[in-house]
């Protein structure tokens, strides 16, 4: 029904930026775009478990980790039906692999990773000097 495919990932140095890219495409994305669904981004790190660290409701409503506030920003073009997401001043733990996701149905909390239910293959960040 929903394909999302991520680019954009790859190696920078601590203090560099990113712009990671969310591809949505499908039938039902073809048919109602990609503003019809709530969307996020997920990262995970090595040894780690999955965090959500940004959302973007219908309404265009934002929802960042609290720790990442004011480095990462989530934005989406309703014409490209793509999601992105820049992330500034990058860390060596910021190292992950990074994942967007989206679903129809609107996610409590926003950063819940099991109220979503189309996932991405994700796309790696290196953050080392």
């Amino acid at each position: 029904q929903v394909q999302l495919a991520e680019s954009g990932g790859g190696s920078v140095q601590p203090g560099g930026s990113l712009r990671l890219s969310c591809a949505a495409s499908g039938t039902n994305i073809n048919m109602f775009g990609i503003s019809a669904y709530y969307t996020a981004w997920f990262r995970q790190a090595p040894g780690k478990e999955r965090e959500g660290i940004a959302a973007i409701a219908r309404d265009d409503a934002t929802t960042y980790l609290d720790s990442l506030k004011g480095r990462i920003t989530i934005t989406r073009n309703n014409h490209l039906n793509t999601l992105y997401l820049q992330l500034d001043n990058l860390k060596p733990e910021d190292t992950a692999t990074y994942y967007c996701a989206s679903d129809p149905k609107r996610p409590t909390p926003p950063l819940l990773q099991s109220g979503y239910r189309f996932w991405g293959q994700g796309a790696q960040v290196t953050v080392s000097s």
